[in-house]
């Protein structure tokens, strides 16, 4: 990571391709709430088990005010098929070129097993309404991290 997002910093905007390949932008969600998380692989263990966990926890989260946003390198084919797979009904990004994670700090040395590498770091952001950091966290673990977010958020 070169550089991280703090609390009370403007999130950078973006635009980018959904399941659908319908463009995105973060614009489009001023005047609510956001949660956008970084994953590191569509369909794999640890990226379902979050993305799950978002999808069960979405209705509590949409009452509360939250929309959730994932984004991750892969492209729109891959989120596509996971999102079917896992009947994930909440907006999957394609950040195929990795630029919105490197300009969130999401992007940066990781090291499974022997090798290393960069990639996605594990992070989720909470933004309000106006676009603005409540919350960042760097390298969270995929389980049990909703359930501590939204205790957390009071959700």
């Amino acid at each position: 990571m070169t550089h991280t997002l703090t609390t009370g910093a403007p999130a950078p905007d973006f635009t980018l391709a959904d399941a659908q390949g319908r463009t995105v932008s973060l614009a489009d969600y001023r005047g609510r709430n956001v949660v956008v998380y970084f994953y590191p692989k569509a369909a794999t263990p640890g990226c379902t088990t979050e993305a799950c966990d978002f999808r069960d926890s979405l209705s509590a989260l949409d009452a509360a005010g939250y929309a959730v946003l994932g984004v991750s390198p892969d492209s729109v084919a891959e989120i596509r098929a996971f999102a079917e797979t896992e009947h994930l009904s909440f907006p999957l990004l394609a950040d195929t070129d990795a630029a919105v994670a490197q300009a969130w700090g999401a992007w940066g040395e990781k090291t499974i097993g022997d090798r290393t590498f960069d990639g996605v770091i594990r992070s989720t952001f909470v933004l309000d309404g106006d676009g603005i950091v409540q919350r960042a966290e760097y390298g969270v673990d995929a389980e049990g991290h909703v359930a501590r977010l939204r205790s957390e958020l009071g959700v």
